[in-house]
């Protein structure tokens, strides 16, 4: 028999081929599970949003036990695939990263993300081949997102990023990669010149200046993050009023556009 997350790893391989994928990035299980009874037809994590929930600054700085915990209780909650965003692995020993990435695999997830970050991709390309080898071992088709910061951390001249981007991803790919995520990217011509010559589905994430969703998807994007804006949004959120209620105590504000509290029990309650 057919085990749920190896149903759902092949659910989420597919949504990879049917239009543009919104993905709206959680940090736990009550924003996984909110996510979810929205629509969202899989969840991805963030890696800041989770790192943040558990009071550690993002860049790999997570323990990978706090980050498999998260994976857990977000399995037990959601029916939808889950991807997780293990940043560059946690360790720049390949085989480290492939045994990182089976307690996520362990916890439940069916797609990961692993970054080249300020790393070479000589040992991005090492962390893939090690984790391709230990999602097969463990028997779960594990979609691997390739996430390169050529445009995030200007990895190359201006002119000559699409190049760059697009000799990582022919290296990714040739690792065992099966997405491209390229955050940071914004110009139109520049998308479509990456998706058409990448041979990975590509992934872009949310920024004010990013072509709307439709045009995106006629440009050949197959995945949109939000990346850490949400939580970054409910930080804001939660720093405004905090803010205002130590300065004077004010209660009204708190209940402005709030989900009112049976609401999100009945959310939670077992299904």
């Amino acid at each position: 028999m057919t085990s749920p997350q190896s149903m759902n790893a092949q659910v989420f391989r597919r949504l990879h081929t049917e239009g543009l994928l919104l993905l709206t990035n959680a940090w736990d299980a009550g924003s996984a599970r909110l996510m979810e009874s929205l629509g969202a037809k899989a969840v991805a994590t963030t890696s800041a949003g989770v790192a943040w929930a558990h009071g550690y600054a993002d860049g790999d700085h997570l323990p990978v036990r706090l980050l498999a915990t998260t994976v857990t209780e977000i399995a037990r909650v959601i029916r939808v695939p889950l991807t997780v965003d293990v940043e560059g692995g946690y360790s720049s020993d390949p085989a480290a990263v492939a045994e990182a990435v089976a307690t996520v695999i362990d916890a439940g997830a069916v797609g990961i993300n692993i970054e080249d970050g300020a790393g070479t991709p000589d040992l991005l390309c090492a962390k893939l081949e090690q984790v391709k080898r230990v999602s097969a071992r463990l028997g779960v088709d594990l979609f691997v997102n390739a996430r390169t910061d050529v445009y995030l951390r200007g990895l190359a001249p201006k002119g000559r990023q699409v190049e760059e981007t697009l000799a990582r991803a022919e290296r990714y790919r040739a690792a065992g990669a099966d997405g491209l995520f390229v955050p940071g990217v914004v110009d139109a011509a520049e998308i479509r010149a990456i998706a058409s010559a990448a041979g990975l589905p590509l992934n872009v994430m949310a920024r004010p200046s990013l072509p709307s969703p439709s045009e995106l998807e006629a440009l050949g994007v197959r995945r949109l993050s939000a990346g850490s804006s949400i939580s970054e949004a409910v930080f804001g959120r939660a720093a405004a009023l905090a803010t205002a209620f130590l300065r004077d105590g004010a209660t009204a504000p708190l209940t402005e556009g709030a989900m009112p509290y049976s609401k999100v029990n009945a959310l939670m309650a077992p299904r």
